[in-house]
């Protein structure tokens, strides 16, 4: 049996940094533990120490991934530097460009029928997180008279809505055009649930020009 190392989250990163080149590869379906065991050149026990299933390691995968992001949407939330358009601004972009990452391959993997309820599940769980960031970002634009919406919470709604329906453009490999059109759609809609003028927003598939990790 493979010795297991005194911290538990060593092995698990090196499982899941394993399994992700593996996937984006090969394939979620057609990889399986034994090619991940090989390229790790450890025994299949070791593996099912961690994680029960080859599920479970896609799903580590897509926690791990959007646990860094979604904690740096709830720092920009609480952040002085940006107004509020920018920082909602900010971060629509940033989950724009994490489902980008690696040609999107990753937000493939997980919109196959097979792993939709992950899929789902991390809708939910993100929700939990961008739900209060964005209303405490709606409540500071509505105070500074950036914003006035009727009802923040349901311009939360309406936003969260909004992204899903870009985030699922983008699954579906909706052409460059397409997205150019979801983009401006979606910029304008926001602008009106939030009352602001329709260029307040600046939505992009252009990773460059926007970085959370730059706030402070």
């Amino acid at each position: 049996m493979a010795r297991i190392p005194q911290d538990p989250q060593i092995r698990i990163d090196e499982i899941l940094d394993t399994a992700e080149p593996l996937f984006l590869a090969n394939g979620y379906r057609k990889t399986t533990i034994l090619d991940i065991t090989k390229k790790m050149g450890v025994a299949k026990g070791m593996v099912y120490y961690y994680f029960k299933s080859k599920e479970e390691i896609l799903e580590g995968l897509v926690n791990r991934r959007f646990s860094v992001l979604l904690a740096d949407i709830t720092q920009m939330a609480y952040s002085n530097d940006f107004t509020p358009p920018r920082k909602i601004e900010l971060i629509l972009n940033a989950i724009i460009h994490s489902a980008q990452e690696k040609d999107g391959l990753l937000l493939d993997i997980l919109s196959d029928e097979q792993n939709i309820h992950i899929k789902n599940k991390m809708v939910r769980q993100a929700a939990l997180v961008l739900n209060p960031s964005l209303l405490k970002i709606i409540e500071e634009g509505t105070q500074k008279e950036w914003f006035h919406p009727s009802q923040p919470d349901i311009a939360v709604n309406f936003i969260l809505s909004t992204l899903r329906c870009i985030t699922d453009a983008m699954s579906d490999k909706a052409s460059g055009e397409q997205m150019a059109c979801y983009l401006k759609t979606a910029e304008s809609l926001i602008a009106t649930v939030l009352a602001m003028p329709d260029n307040a927003l600046c939505l992009s598939l252009e990773q460059k020009q926007f970085h959370l990790n730059s706030v402070g």
